[in-house]
């Protein structure tokens, strides 16, 4: 016998969600005033998961996603002669590495941040010294108190070696997608709908958090919800199917799963 449903969905069709941001927009936009809801879900595929395998926890599921421009600013000149000069590079090398212990001796042990340096830009020839140096790079965190902590902190560790070696620096720090934190009710919901498709046994409760990010963030600040990871395996090829690379694969036998867990998710919620 057929269930009688009573309630309404609604399908969000998201834009930009790779660096554009779409998720705050529509939220800023009045997304949930124009189209009220109670509650909000999201599902991702998740390459290294079994197919058909579904990731579900409470609490931070993906981190925040900062960037940083760094510039360090010294006195060029000859190189050989940088005794007359504050070398930025040798500055830089410096910075590069006392980054790293705001992760492991400022942050608590059991707390996660990540600040990666992925692009140092200096100098045009071979025998000069530039006089600057200018570094960007992404600060991944899941508190947000972690998040909001991290411009002052780096800021302190590069002023500190700068202040060493007798040069300076600036920085411009650029928040980016806050972290994608799962409300305890709806994670529970969420964690049913998927016992009831496919088993306690193709459920994993509380994955280890990504440190990659998700502009779904911004609604679930917005509204409670939960958003989950559904298993494709690892692909064929060079790369496997892993996110964002070029050999990425996506596993189209976990098409009817991941279509079957949003029909039991609203016959659960809005079964009368």
């Amino acid at each position: 016998m057929q269930k009688e449903l009573k309630g309404t969905v609604k399908f969000i069709f998201q834009p930009a969600e790779e660096g554009g941001g779409g998720g705050d927009l529509m939220v800023k936009e009045g997304l949930f005033e124009k189209f009220p809801v109670d509650s909000v879900y999201g599902l991702h595929n998740w390459p290294g998961m079994d197919p058909g395998i579904f990731g579900v926890g409470s609490g931070p599921i993906m981190a925040a996603a900062d960037m940083f421009d760094l510039t360090i600013n010294g006195r060029g000149g000859h190189c050989a002669m940088p005794d007359q000069c504050i070398d930025p590079i040798v500055v830089a090398s410096q910075v590069v590495s006392a980054l790293q212990t705001i992760p492991s001796r400022n942050t608590h042990p059991v707390d996660s941040v990540v600040i990666s340096v992925t692009q140092i830009h200096a100098g045009d020839a071979y025998n000069v010294i530039p006089d600057s140096v200018r570094m960007h790079g992404s600060v991944r965190t899941f508190l947000p108190e972690t998040q909001e902590g991290m411009p002052s902190s780096m800021l302190r560790v590069a002023e500190g070696v700068c202040a060493a070696f007798g040069a300076s620096c600036e920085l411009n720090y650029i928040k980016g997608y806050p972290a994608t934190i799962n409300s305890v009710p709806e994670t529970e919901i969420s964690a049913k709908a998927v016992v009831d498709l496919v088993g306690e046994e193709n459920l994993i409760r509380d994955p280890t958090p990504s440190m990659g990010a998700e502009d779904f963030s911004y609604m679930l600040q917005a509204r409670p919800g939960c958003y989950v990871w559904l298993g494709i395996g690892t692909g064929k090829g060079e790369g496997g199917c892993m996110l964002h690379s070029s050999h990425y694969d996506f596993n189209d036998d976990v098409l009817s799963t991941g279509a079957s867990y949003w029909a039991k998710l609203v016959e659960n919620e809005l079964a009368a």
